[in-house]
């Protein structure tokens, strides 16, 4: 009904001026009155915490948007495709990474606010199993004439080399080892990895150009020199690959051994069984890892020394595999100083081993090692810690008797012939570009940076790969972003979309001081040469989960990947894959619980609940991911509702008209 004169001529009826008014007034005293502001709608795009908690930077809100069918591919490709392309912008292991990561995103995820956190992992096994059925691969990018040489064929190596390539860098790779793929071929067992996955997803990188040569170890085989003269930069990848010896006395006894060792023996198929009880000592995944296999190995009766688990890992040579058809369940301890409820493995990790049948043991640190007449060691003397983890307990020490102690307590960078890049701690310094501190040409990233997890490999693999680019093209390396992850943009959605704006055409005229008028800036909420009322903080902000409307959002139980339990009882000789992948259907709906955190998802809340019409769905053929609506600014009130019932944090009332 239209409003009466009476009406519009009463007092309480709003005017932003009256009469004679000609300055505007302080807008914190005029911001919100009744039931209008000065106030618009912005929409602003935020980093996820997902997204903000992946080491790598990985877009998991958008390939998560993908696979639910939001996210539209563009041309034929399909959903799988498309998500794999963007999961791999990141990360080039997302089969991999399905499997092993520890989900540090899972963490950060703020569906944890509502019920359970998005199953991210399965979500991206899923990609990867699919990219390998279906034969994806990758492209490299126009040849710039420039050549990296790579040192180590592990993830970072082989990421900062896919990288490269899809930049149009020559990348050749020296590996001192036979095979490719570092700590997820050497430092994590089959199970877990599965080499026919590790090895599909390394050839799709190879595939691109890179250039191989394995079993040359750079400062022995190839000199530092050679590589500054035939390359035009230099990459440190070599992973850490030498464990931390323990430091107690009797650790130089030859059956105490590091874990990075037995892994190694026993993933090149050379350490086929164990002899007596084995001692773990560490608490992290590597830990694990190792007492989970030494129960798969079994325990045989050794009578000659070249049979003993130490010279099998330390002198390089191999078991007869007859001898493990007469192997017996192993007696595996692991010790920690932390609690069992604050070890560093994750949470199923410690219950598998535990249901294997290896005893866990917290609050115990090593003192000694003892050793016999021969020199060996035949028990690890330990002590009781409080639950800090920290203080010993005076009187409680006691001996753990056994045939083997496994140290997993750290690890530390080979560095022979590189000795003049190494510091104190046989690793390699690195500036928040990943450059070794003057030493112009030279980069680093990786475990000999900081050993951590795979995925902190590949994330740094990927800056490097950035500022060798720029140092190859002589640019100035300019300060990464607070939020240094992959990050969502618009202009290159509407550019694949076919919605790119217009060109800007200026148009100038005289003014009165002789000065030029840019008049084409004017009016520009009808210009089709910019994008409006979009604001891009994703590399300034991580959204947090007080900037949501949690209450739009159900209670959805987790879709989660069920597991092949492996007891005490049929451990032995168990190597099958333990993960057991959700099926498609499955995949789509755990990828539909993502709350598409500082991203809007369409659900139409915004333009139901506005009362003034105000807000709108963009017209077909102009929408897009992150243009799903307008504001009409004629008709905004700014009224707040929009902002209020935005479950994702998308909207926030800006300055406006």
């Amino acid at each position: 009904m239209a409003t009466s004169s009476d009406d519009m001529s009463k007092e309480l009826n709003f005017r932003r001026y009256e009469d004679g008014d000609y300055k505007e007034g302080a807008f914190n005293q005029k911001i919100f009155q009744a039931s209008y502001s000065y106030k618009c709608p912005t929409y602003v795009h935020r980093t996820p915490p997902c997204q903000g908690s992946c080491p790598s930077g990985h877009d998991v809100r958008g390939w998560l948007d993908i696979v639910r069918g939001m996210e539209k591919p563009t041309g034929d490709k399909t959903m799988q495709q498309y998500a794999f392309e963007r999961a791999t912008n990141a990360n080039p292991f997302p089969s991999i990474m399905g499997r092993v990561c520890p989900a540090p995103c899972e963490d950060g995820c703020n569906r944890n606010m509502v019920e359970d956190h998005v199953g991210i992992n399965s979500v991206e096994q899923y990609i990867g199993d699919q990219a390998l059925a279906n034969g994806y691969g990758y492209t490299a990018g126009d040849d710039t004439g420039k050549k990296v040489a790579i040192i180590g064929g592990g993830p970072a190596g082989l990421a900062a080399a896919y990288q490269l390539r899809r930049m149009g860098h020559g990348a050749t790779i020296f590996e001192a080892l036979d095979d490719l793929g570092g700590m997820m071929r050497y430092g994590i067992p089959g199970y877990r990895t599965p080499r026919d996955v590790l090895d599909g997803e390394i050839k799709r990188i190879v595939d691109m150009g890179v250039e191989i040569k394995t079993g040359t170890k750079v400062g022995v085989d190839v000199s530092m020199e050679s590589l500054e003269n035939d390359y035009d930069a230099v990459l440190f990848a070599l992973g850490a690959q030498s464990g931390r010896p323990l430091p107690i006395d009797g650790a130089d006894a030859s059956n105490c051994i590091t874990g990075v060792a037995f892994l190694a023996a026993f993933n090149q198929g050379r350490l086929q069984h164990v002899s007596g009880k084995v001692v773990v000592i560490g608490g992290g995944d590597t830990s694990i890892d190792v007492a989970s296999v030494a129960r798969r190995l079994g325990n045989i009766t050794v009578e000659n020394e070249k049979d003993r688990p130490e010279s099998i890992v330390l002198n390089q040579t191999a078991h007869d595999v007859a001898e493990s058809a007469a192997r017996q369940g192993a007696d595996v301890m692991l010790i920690s100083r932390s609690t069992l409820a604050n070890m560093p493995a994750a949470e199923h990790e410690l219950e598998d081993a535990t249901n294997e049948g290896v005893e866990i043991v917290g609050q115990l640190s090593p003192v000694a090692v003892v050793k016999g007449a021969d020199g060996r060691a035949t028990a690890l003397r330990v002590i009781k810690l409080e639950e800090d983890g920290s203080t010993p307990i005076e009187g409680s020490e006691f001996d753990i008797e056994c045939e083997l102690i496994v140290a997993a307590i750290g690890q530390t960078g080979d560095m022979e012939g590189m000795e003049d890049f190494a510091n104190d701690r046989s690793l390699i310094d690195a500036d928040k570009n990943f450059q070794v501190p003057k030493k112009p040409g030279y980069f680093v990233c990786g475990d000999i940076v900081r050993p951590h997890l795979l995925t902190t490999a590949i994330g740094q693999a990927s800056i490097a790969a950035e500022s060798i680019n720029h140092y190859l093209a002589n640019e100035e390396l300019k300060l990464r972003p607070k939020v240094d992850v992959h990050h969502f943009d618009l202009m290159d959605k509407l550019r694949e979309t076919g919605l790119e704006p217009d060109q800007y055409a200026s148009d100038k005229k005289e003014s009165a001081e002789d000065k030029d008028i840019d008049v084409g800036l004017r009016g520009t909420a009808d210009a089709k040469f910019a994008v409006h009322n979009f604001e891009d903080r994703g590399s300034a902000e991580i959204i947090s989960s007080d900037m949501l409307f949690l209450g739009h959002f159900e209670d959805t139980p987790r879709h989660k990947r069920s597991q092949i339990e492996v007891t005490s009882e049929d451990v032995i000789g168990n190597f099958q894959e333990r993960l057991v992948a959700l099926e498609e259907a499955d995949v789509v709906a755990e990828a539909e619980r993502c709350m598409s955190c500082g991203m809007c998802f369409e659900c139409d809340n915004c333009v139901v609940y506005c009362p003034q019409d105000a807000v709108k769905k963009t017209k077909r053929g102009e929408s897009t991911t992150g243009r799903y609506v307008e504001t009409d600014y004629d008709k905004c009130i700014g009224c707040h509702i929009c902002a209020d019932v935005c479950p994702t944090g998308y909207i926030d009332m800006g300055m406006g008209a």
